[in-house]
């Protein structure tokens, strides 16, 4: 496959802990946890978080991840599958606010690596914004992708686009939107 160079994934690659101060699940502490901004927790609910993926497919790509510790989706009760529901209809929305997609693919990897998904034991729902053409001649002939933009700047767009709707709340700038 073919590089691009990508000088802003340097920071993701180099950072010092790489998550080994976190005991157990990625997503969980993530959810615990208070420094939004840095983790890219982009909007949260009662039962549910946003978190932009750091590998994303196109700008946006984003997991809607409920707060419950489980790999089976049998296993979520009707609150927290409606609050999910309803974050995934948000994040859809903030998308179209903040990056006007032409379509969405939007699902789950459940079974682990058999589905394809690299954290197999707390499920989550890929939400990733697509436009005409974003398949391109670089992925399909030159086997090449191309992120057209930094994590950071998404997170500043999807943010406001979180921030603009019914029932948000904005702490800060830092801080994730937040939704009851």
């Amino acid at each position: 496959m073919e590089q691009v160079f990508a000088p802003w994934r340097i920071d993701w690659i180099e950072r010092p802990d790489k998550n080994e101060d976190i005991d157990g699940c990625v997503f969980c502490a993530f959810a615990e946890g208070d420094d939004d901004r840095t983790n890219n927790v982009v909007a949260r609910s009662d039962h549910a978080f946003v978190l932009l993926n750091n590998y994303p497919y196109n700008p946006g790509h984003a997991m809607v991840i409920p707060h419950t510790h489980t790999g089976d989706y049998r296993d979520l009760d009707e609150p927290v599958l409606t609050d999910h529901a309803r974050l995934k209809q948000r994040t859809i929305e903030a998308m179209a606010t903040a990056l006007h997609p032409e379509g969405y693919n939007a699902g789950l990897n459940l079974g682990g690596g058999a589905a394809g998904g690299s954290i197999d034991d707390h499920l989550h729902t890929h939400v990733v914004p697509r436009w005409e053409g974003d398949t391109n001649f670089m992925p399909v002939i030159s086997e090449t992708q191309v992120i057209v933009e930094a994590v950071e700047d998404t997170y500043d767009r999807l943010h406001a686009g979180f921030a603009e709707q019914d029932g948000a709340t904005v702490p800060d700038d830092d801080s994730a939107v937040e939704f009851t």
